[in-house]
């Protein structure tokens, strides 16, 4: 299997979460799949604390696609790299939109060098180039030693 880590229903592949399983929003919701991709790094020992206050908000489908991948790529990087011990989702509604926020307690890195630099941060670039696109934007907070946030907002109208 090489690099390939298998938890479950989700598999690691050079250090990127991979669900074995389609999407399926309808029964689990989009926190129930997210969720799901936060399994390898609670098996690290990481816990994960959920916040999920956008009580019965309709998300349409393609906006869900676009906020688990954006969540893909963050836990991604956060099981890659963060070595956190605390990690916080949060899903809520806001102002005609929808926000995801994760965030951890790990290692930090230059955010700025990251989303810039020509050698680190391509999953960064082309999740925030994705969100843009939906008329939503992305905030990336972090500083080494500091822990990383990630804020993705979209427009729900």
């Amino acid at each position: 299997m090489g690099n390939e880590v298998a938890f479950d229903e989700v598999t690691t592949v050079g250090g990127v979460l991979t669900d074995q399983h389609p999407l399926d929003f309808y029964t689990l919701g989009l926190a129930g799949c997210i969720d799901r991709l936060t399994v390898p790094l609670r098996h690290r020992g990481t816990a994960v604390r959920w916040d999920t206050p956008h009580w019965g908000i309709e998300i349409p489908a393609g906006c869900a696609s676009l906020l688990y991948q954006s969540a893909r790529e963050a836990l991604s990087n956060a099981f890659k790299y963060s070595d956190a011990s605390q990690l916080n989702l949060q899903l809520a509604a806001v102002d005609h939109g929808i926000r995801l926020v994760v965030s951890d307690d790990g290692t930090g890195f230059d955010s700025k060098l990251a989303t810039c630099g020509r050698h680190h941060g391509y999953g960064l670039r082309l999740m925030s180039v994705a969100v843009h696109e939906a008329g939503g934007t992305v905030d990336i907070c972090s500083a080494p030693g500091q822990g990383t946030s990630v804020t993705v907002t979209l427009p729900l109208d």
